[in-house]
């Protein structure tokens, strides 16, 4: 327990940092723009301009769950908070500054906004990968077990052996299933968490004891549902009054004022990318695709299923030799039918440059589930139940797997495929404008740098 003590001081210590840092920024715009005066009603002014952005600053961060990071928690994720938590935060300033008599605010809310993030952004992003290094060498780890077995929990193990930076160590349990070996078992280990299949794996009166035992002993139990269901992500909790329901889930891209603020952005977006980039970049991908194969075409074109499994005519530079059977095998390490250039294109993700049109058309959206062979959706559409939810909205050009790492060929393997849904699903269940900018930008950062992901 004493773990939870120290994450709780650290909270602490973020949250008091965060305060200076604002009190930090006011101060230095301050003293920076206006004259300094020390009569006693100024240095009031200021005072209480200052406790009221940082109680504003903390009130925010309710809503925000800036602060609420869960050790498996992306970067993501963490960055949308951030983004969203300053932009509301701005839209407060701007508001205190239409009442407030202090005329810094009234004049510098902008600089502030603007500053504030660029202090915070890259000092909590400091504080986020700090964390998950010091978790990656073992330190500020969480004990924990597995207990029962199934498709999901076996998925969860194998993401938390691979994750190292999410700090948690396994401890295999092999012995028969009493429980005054299971609570030997804890006290020896340190076990904070066990996770358990939601479904009936164990007996029902040990299950009873074993949550009582749990529960007298401070271990946390945590649930794994069964993925596999086809119901899984169709219902949400809720409560009538205090009584809790299932009702069926309504996903954010179900109301039409998200679905239009999507769209409009999607447009906004294209018609930049295509007027801005492509009207000078695509003629040299043209013509260096014809220097390494005259014969070939320029486009390739392959059909996929998109909106409610509709099939569209998907666009792509060809990167590879003509007639591969490229529609009917999937792509492979070193694979010997790309061509020269088309190594460059996919690594820098730029033969799906043309799919901007496809945006403009309406088959595909900038942000969403990548679309798949037909040939894939068919073979695993039957084997993963879950599947079918990343037609529930556009196909996009890139997509929270892609820069979650779960592209190329770990896409073809079992439990990677799963894991590729998840995160789909993911998106489908939890989407925001918000969301779509993280992962824009976190796909710039992965063309700038190179995806060592990409085939």
């Amino acid at each position: 327990m004493q773990r939870l003590r120290y994450s709780r001081y650290f909270k602490t210590f973020v949250i008091l940092l965060d305060m200076v840092l604002v009190a930090a920024v006011f101060c230095f715009y301050y003293f920076r723009n206006f004259e300094v005066k020390y009569d006693s009603e100024t240095v009031e002014q200021n005072l209480l301009s200052i406790l009221l952005l940082c109680f504003f600053w903390l009130l925010l961060s309710g809503r925000t769950k800036l602060y609420h990071i869960p050790r498996n928690v992306t970067y993501t994720i963490f960055l949308e908070r951030i983004l969203i938590h300053v932009f509301f935060f701005f839209i407060g300033v701007v508001m205190m500054g239409k009442v407030s008599n202090n005329d810094f605010l009234k004049t510098e809310r902008f600089y502030l906004a603007g500053i504030l993030l660029l202090v915070v952004l890259p000092i909590k992003s400091f504080i986020f990968f700090l964390l998950k290094y010091i978790r990656t060498i073992g330190i500020n780890h969480r004990n924990v077990m597995f207990l029962g077995e199934s498709a999901s929990s076996d998925i969860l193990k194998d993401i938390v052996r691979q994750r190292k930076d999410y700090g948690y160590k396994i401890y295999d349990y092999n012995d028969a299933y009493e429980i005054t070996k299971i609570i030997k078992f804890w006290k020896d280990n340190g076990i904070h968490t066990i996770f358990l299949p939601s479904e009936h794996c164990l007996e029902k009166s040990f299950e009873n004891i074993l949550f009582h035992q749990a529960e007298l002993n401070k271990v946390r139990i945590s649930l794994v549902p069964n993925i596999i269901q086809n119901h899984f992500f169709e219902y949400e909790f809720n409560y009538v009054e205090t009584v809790p329901i299932l009702s069926q889930a309504k996903y954010p891209l179900d109301f039409f004022t998200n679905l239009t603020i999507k769209r409009v952005f999607d447009l906004v977006f294209s018609v930049i990318v295509l007027v801005g980039i492509c009207s000078w970049l695509f003629p040299i991908i043209i013509l260096l695709i014809k220097l390494n194969d005259p014969k070939g075409s320029i486009f390739f074109i392959q059909k996929r299923y998109g909106y409610h499994d509709e099939v569209f005519n998907c666009l792509k530079f060809r990167t590879m030799k003509s007639n591969t059977g490229s529609s009917e095998r999937t792509t492979e390490v070193n694979d010997d039918r790309i061509t020269r250039i088309g190594k460059f294109l996919r690594k820098t993700s730029m033969d799906e440059l043309p799919q901007f049109i496809n945006v403009l058309k309406g088959d595909m959206t900038i942000v969403g589930p990548r679309p798949h062979m037909l040939l894939v959706d068919d073979f695993y559409k039957p084997k993963i139940s879950r599947y079918s939810l990343r037609s529930m909205v556009k196909p996009g050009i890139t997509g929270l797997a892609q820069v979650s790492g779960l592209r190329g060929d770990e896409g073809d393997m079992k439990i990677g495929m799963k894991k590729r849904i998840l995160a789909d699903s993911f998106y489908v269940r939890n989407w925001s404008f918000s969301m779509d900018i993280v992962i824009i930008l976190k796909t710039v950062f992965l063309i700038i740098v190179g995806d060592k992901n990409a085939r």
